[in-house]
């Protein structure tokens, strides 16, 4: 049975057998005066110093409710500092090496600085929503994110270890950024031609494809000759060259997800050519983990050194200068110690080859369930929110579907039926015969 006690007296039994609260000398105006007590699941008796009798009796009904209905916290588990809890968070986490690096990154820099130190009972929502609403203020809607995610992911881990009782992130107040979509603006056939033809002999499959087939850079870099597959006229998408610190590994594809892309007669005929060129030797990188078990395949595209290419070093040596050539980003500029700086964005980048290949399946009728297959999305609905611009204008199919079905409707409303017609006709023929009457009539 939950009840209070007052600190700063003690019973004191009179002459007369009766009992009287006396000041305690030695506790007298000294702390928190009344003590809430109550019995704690594990049996053990509980208790917490308030300043008012009413807020210390409501505290003790209130843990005593708590264990009635098995939703005890105790309230001394919430004193454990965040950082100890993230910590615990950050290590079960089975994620891809690169997660791994970006979740570690957010909670150094962006979550760490601002709860680390702090209780986990005290944060509240309203510290987590201005928290977050600063960080994409001043550092964008992604790195909000992320630091979200180990933020909220440490507080739910902190109510599954009944260390609090709610997760203050998932408040009402609390908004998550959500990516804005930016309307996507594709590059012309003949933009892409001349960035083909800019590139080196020896690289120009790897623009095409990347427009033929929608593949993503690392996804280019790591085909393979088994992966081309002539008979059925399709490219197994099955890897990635992936960068994790500073190391270079083989890698499912992004979302972990293989998948399979029509292969066209022109992307067929250059991959072809391409390694009777430049053939196919095994290579071999460590899969998924720097420390990984090697993965050999033969690949198709391979750097200066006669190894796998690194994309930065892609960038700067192949793909920047053919954009500079084929008039898409303006003529370099020598910095200070002589090397050339290029002007480039994020529309730029070779992802705009992905963009590029979605609006030409997309403009010849290929539906977004099946062109988020080939490109490698996770959910259609995305496909549709990037690419809902790009959908062919239905305005003509919704004209030629209504005039098909309300055509007689149409006839009616600008003619009207053939019994109208003779009754107006009739109406006509009397009006006419009225007014040749006239005379008579005294009209």
């Amino acid at each position: 049975m939950a009840f209070v006690k007052d600190l700063w007296t003690t019973a004191v039994e009179q002459a007369d057998g009766s009992v009287k609260r006396e000041r305690n000398a030695k506790r007298w105006g000294r702390g928190k005066r009344w003590l809430a007590v109550w019995i704690g699941p594990d049996g053990r008796e509980k208790s917490r110093t308030f300043d008012t009798k009413v807020r210390a009796s409501r505290f003790a009904s209130e843990m005593e409710t708590d264990v009635a209905r098995g939703e005890y916290v105790d309230p001394q588990a919430g004193t454990v500092r965040f950082e100890v809890v993230a910590k615990s968070w950050l290590g079960s986490r089975v994620v891809d090496p690169t997660t791994e690096i970006r979740h570690e990154t957010a909670w150094r820099l962006h979550v760490l600085p601002v709860f680390g130190k702090r209780q986990v009972k005290s944060i509240k929502p309203s510290e987590v929503a201005n928290w977050l609403a600063d960080l994409e203020r001043r550092k964008g809607p992604a790195t909000a994110r992320t630091a979200f995610v180990v933020l909220h992911g440490t507080l739910e881990l902190a109510v599954d270890d009944d260390t609090i009782k709610r997760n203050p992130a998932k408040a009402g107040v609390v908004t998550v950024p959500v990516p804005k979509n930016r309307r996507i603006v594709t590059w012309s056939d003949a933009t892409v031609e001349r960035i083909v033809e800019c590139h080196p002999v020896q690289y120009r499959a790897i623009p095409t494809i990347g427009a033929a087939a929608g593949l993503r850079q690392g996804e280019l870099f790591g085909l393979a000759k088994d992966d081309i597959d002539f008979d059925a006229m399709v490219i197994h998408v099955r890897r990635q060259v992936k960068k994790i610190g500073k190391y270079f590994v083989f890698a499912l594809p992004k979302n972990d997800l293989e998948r399979t892309v029509p292969m066209s007669e022109g992307a067929a005929l250059t991959l072809m050519r391409h390694m009777e060129s430049f053939e196919p030797r095994p290579y071999s990188l460590p899969w998924e983990r720097p420390n990984g078990e090697p993965h050999e395949v033969k690949i198709l595209f391979r750097w200066r050194n006669d190894r796998h290419i690194p994309a930065r070093s892609y960038d700067k040596a192949m793909w920047h200068p053919a954009l500079a050539a084929a008039g898409v980003i303006p003529q370099p500029t020598r910095n200070a110690r002589g090397a050339l700086q290029y002007v480039t964005n994020r529309d730029t980048g070779m992802h705009a080859l992905r963009h590029y290949y979605a609006s030409v399946a997309l403009a010849d009728g290929v539906n977004i369930k099946e062109l988020a297959e080939y490109l490698g999305h996770g959910d259609p609905g995305f496909t549709l929110r990037l690419y809902t611009h790009m959908l062919p204008s239905s305005h003509d199919r919704a004209r030629k579907a209504i005039d098909s079905r309300l055509g007689r409707i149409f006839s009616v409303a600008a003619h009207g039926t053939a019994t109208e017609q003779a009754a107006r006709a009739h109406l006509v023929e009397l009006a006419e015969q009225q007014l040749d009457a006239g005379p008579e009539l005294g009209l």
